[in-house]
């Protein structure tokens, strides 16, 4: 997903699954569909820096790949874990949050590697094997953000409707699991004044890293000092069952699923085959 800025960042972005009419033929593609409507979309695959530099100067400052791969766009390989906060979130309630999340992930034998989210929250993904559906990588990121809540009652929530959720808490938002709901990719700038960059950083800098220290003048630097902090991702891959077991758990207990109400808004991208959704 390209999400263009045609008038610079101030302006109006433009989110763009498609690759235009009379793109380069060397850029490499991979189709989607979307079941509801009967339609499909070509969208970037990004394999060489040239397919980089051709978005870029289609005015693309952000990156939002699927958490799939194109042998199987229907396959997830990544759960993301989205801290959201909301606006009355203090900073150091997001920190205590990520600790829990830490906490909870170490206790599964799973590996998360967090990143900055190029604004007021933190991302932490982790790799996956690809053997289940959308659906039931989103089932167990729900399970996994009500364990949270559980844990830090009324500082995190897993309350869909934003108009319902106290301005202090942390949303932990399961829904960027969704199909076709996507996040700024690690090292992707943020379309916003201060050009930030969604950076990849240690558990033990989420205490003193400011959302403002990392910039397209900074991360370069960083970069170059300390690597790809993401590198060895592929090499900690996390079955999901046990979280399946926990949904599994909830339901039965009387947990229901906002989308089941027609409440969560995961078919967005789906719904408009033209457009793109990025609520996080």
């Amino acid at each position: 997903m390209m999400h263009r800025f045609p008038t610079g960042v101030s302006g109006e972005k433009v989110h763009q699954k498609r690759v235009p009419g009379g793109a380069p033929p060397w850029l490499e593609t991979v189709r989607v569909h979307f079941p509801r409507y009967g339609l499909h979309a070509d969208e970037l695959c990004v394999t060489e820096l040239a397919q980089v530099i051709w978005a870029v100067q289609m005015s693309t400052v952000e990156f939002h790949p699927w958490n799939s791969r194109r042998a199987d766009t229907e396959k997830p390989d990544e759960w993301r874990i989205d801290l959201d906060p909301m606006p009355e979130c203090p900073p150091e309630r997001v920190r205590i949050i990520a600790g829990v999340v830490r906490e909870a992930l170490d206790e599964l034998g799973a590996v998360g590697w967090p990143k900055t989210s190029g604004g007021k929250g933190l991302h932490v993904y982790l790799r996956i094997e690809p053997s289940h559906g959308f659906t039931d990588v989103r089932r167990a990121a729900l399970a996994f953000a009500r364990e949270v809540e559980r844990r830090v009652p009324g500082a995190a929530t897993t309350t869909w409707w934003r108009k319902d959720r106290d301005p202090r808490a942390l949303f932990v938002d399961y829904n960027q699991n969704a199909r076709d709901h996507t996040m700024a990719a690690a090292y992707s700038v943020r379309g916003v004044p201060e050009a930030t960059v969604s950076t990849p950083i240690t558990w033990d800098e989420v205490d003193v890293v400011e959302p403002g220290d990392c910039t397209m003048a900074t991360v370069p630097r960083r970069y170059a000092e300390v690597g790809d902090l993401h590198a060895g991702i592929d090499g900690a891959v996390f079955v999901i069952d046990e979280l399946l077991e926990w949904a599994a758990r909830d339901e039965r207990a009387g947990a229901t699923d906002p989308d089941d109400q027609g409440g969560a808004d995961a078919p967005s991208c789906a719904d408009d085959p033209g457009s793109a959704d990025d609520p996080g």
